[in-house]
């Protein structure tokens, strides 16, 4: 691995951190104290998380990520609506189905969108694998 990927893959795993830390913290604010049920208050927090990350991997983490394709960020949207797709399937999943605490399901659910918005975003901001 190139020196360069992995400060890229560090910068956006800060970035993914931050991002985390408030979409958990929403979550948790808006099931617990605005009362909406935890799948309305996911896919809200992924949302805001969403646009904060997009806006960061632009400024932050992808080298030249500001001149993006109309593919590119057609690509940036599905992978998008796909990864709430996958977080909220899978935060149904955990909860509904297993019985597990909306809070740790989030956590097993993050790791696994993680992963998703890594290699489609990157593709989508920067056009390259």
């Amino acid at each position: 691995m190139s020196s360069n990927r992995f400060w890229e893959i560090f910068r956006f795993v800060l970035v993914g951190g931050t991002c985390f830390l408030i979409e958990y913290g929403l979550l948790y604010a808006l099931t617990e104290f605005a009362g909406l049920h935890y799948l309305w208050s996911s896919a809200i927090a992924f949302v805001v998380s969403l646009l904060i990350n997009y806006w960061m991997c632009v400024a932050i983490v992808f080298q030249g990520a500001g001149k993006q394709s109309f593919s590119q960020r057609l690509l940036f949207i599905g992978s998008s609506i796909a990864g709430l797709g996958i977080n909220q399937a899978c935060m149904w999943f955990f909860v509904d189905r297993c019985g597990i605490y909306y809070m740790v399901a989030k956590l097993i659910t993050s790791a696994i969108v993680m992963i998703w918005n890594y290699i489609l975003k990157r593709k989508a901001v920067t056009g390259t694998m």
